[in-house]
């Protein structure tokens, strides 16, 4: 008989593992943006 409920558990388990890793690595890529010494120049209307 197939478990159902653990594979409902570990796919919720891979589904955090990824969002975790989308998490990190946008929390980067925001720091680099912040830490930037030029940051670009903004277009004026």
């Amino acid at each position: 008989m197939v478990d159902y409920q653990e594979m409902y558990y570990k796919m919720n388990r891979a589904m955090e593992k990824a969002i975790n890793i989308l998490i990190e690595a946008q929390r980067e890529c925001e720091e680099d943006y912040l830490t930037q010494t030029d940051p670009p120049e903004e277009k004026k209307a």
